[in-house]
């Protein structure tokens, strides 16, 4: 009894293999180009123009920050109280300016490039804020002394990005020193 076997499939040619791993590479290549492909974000939309001013503007325009930073920030011209001048606040705060306050906001200005340490941004704030406290304090003639306060970010903001700040000019250097009683000159 001899036994023969069925023969053998026949194989597919070179060629038809070669075109279907072409393929397969082709479709793998599609696939990780599309899930690895940036995603872009919108473009945010410029905000809708504001209406135009009303005819009587308020007593008392304290402008608000712009910016939202995790420190204190005042657009120029805002009138604050600061707990190193204020015993009865803990942060920095907006005031009307036709009350007393510690201080007004003269100058928005960036820090530079490559501070390393809180003594660094400490030592750039006060020479960004200096030409703005040498102008405010001629404009206020002989009815200083005036101290110069920026406020700025501490290193760990600084390293984030954050290079806002604010120059400040007080009528005291100390808690519960002299106040201003309206906007400076």
């Amino acid at each position: 009894m001899t036994t023969e076997q069925p023969p053998a499939a026949p194989r597919p040619s070179r060629g038809l293999v070669l075109a279907v791993l072409a393929v397969l590479a082709l479709l793998l290549a599609v696939v990780a180009t599309v899930a690895l492909w940036p995603r872009t974000k919108p473009v945010a939309q410029p905000p809708p123009p504001s209406a135009s001013p009303s005819p009587t503007p308020s007593p008392t325009p304290t402008p608000t920050p712009t910016k939202v930073l995790p420190y204190p920030f005042f657009t120029v011209g805002t009138c604050l109280d600061h707990p190193q001048l204020s015993k009865v606040i803990t942060k920095a705060e907006a005031r009307p300016c036709e009350g007393p306050h510690d201080a007004e906001a003269i100058a928005d200005v960036l820090l530079p490039e490559g501070l390393t340490s809180d003594s660094q941004i400490g030592r750039a704030l006060l020479v960004a804020c200096k030409a703005a406290v040498d102008a405010a304090e001629q404009r206020q003639g002989d009815t200083g002394p005036y101290y110069s306060r920026p406020l700025g970010p501490y290193l760990a903001y600084y390293q984030q990005g954050m290079r806002d700040a604010t120059c400040t000019l007080a009528a005291s250097n100390k808690q519960d020193g002299r106040k201003l009683t309206g906007h400076l000159h």
